[in-house]
């Protein structure tokens, strides 16, 4: 399991740099494999997402289109974790995280740094360091 995960982390460094050099403002947030030739890129962009930035990304990576079955999409809901960054976005907010050990998190943002994200979970709080996170991905308000 853990090549998938080392997969998809290469996969996104190598389309972030793409996509933001190509498009300004355009940020990766993930790539997800869905598929043995298959994965989802999830963007977001200064004004949103729609069809057309969808389009565009894709033609970015038309590279890829090669070997892979490529989908753009919007955060979505649930968007999706994974660099500092994004986790200090949403301190205070409820996450639901996967480990590389395989285990769930699930709680409320307390603080994000640069090395790590604590989390206050059923359990009490529990720092994680970013790379030890495979899925992170905000819990949408309305799922409660």
């Amino acid at each position: 399991m853990a090549s998938v995960y080392e997969k998809e982390r290469t996969l996104e460094h190598a389309i972030s740099g793409k996509v933001e050099e190509a498009l300004p403002g355009v940020e990766v947030l993930a790539v997800e494999l869905t598929g043995p030739e298959r994965f989802t890129v999830f963007i977001d962009g200064p004004h949103g997402v729609d069809h057309a930035l969808c389009e565009q990304v894709t033609r970015v990576l038309w590279e890829y289109l090669r070997t892979y079955s490529v989908d753009v999409s919007s955060p979505g809901l649930e968007r999706p974790l994974r660099k500092p960054e994004h986790f200090q976005r949403v301190v205070g907010r409820e996450v639901k995280l996967k480990t590389a050990e395989r285990s769930k998190v699930r709680g409320q943002v307390k603080r994000a740094d640069e090395s790590a994200v604590t989390v206050a979970a059923a359990a009490g709080e529990v720092d994680i360091r970013y790379e030890q996170i495979v899925r992170g991905n905000l819990i949408h308000e309305g799922e409660r």
